[in-house]
């Protein structure tokens, strides 16, 4: 079996797939919190 060395793994993909995850879900939050609004505002 080969030896692991801690530290040693390369975790760019993951971080770029977080950061990506992050963005989308905030980007979603924003998009549903103004229909929120406007649905209050207009239809309210």
């Amino acid at each position: 079996m080969a030896e692991h060395e801690h530290g040693s793994m390369n975790y760019e993909p993951q971080q770029k797939t977080f950061d990506g995850f992050m963005t989308f879900v905030t980007r979603s939050a924003v998009v549903i919190l103004a229909i929120l609004v406007l649905l209050a505002i207009f239809a309210g």
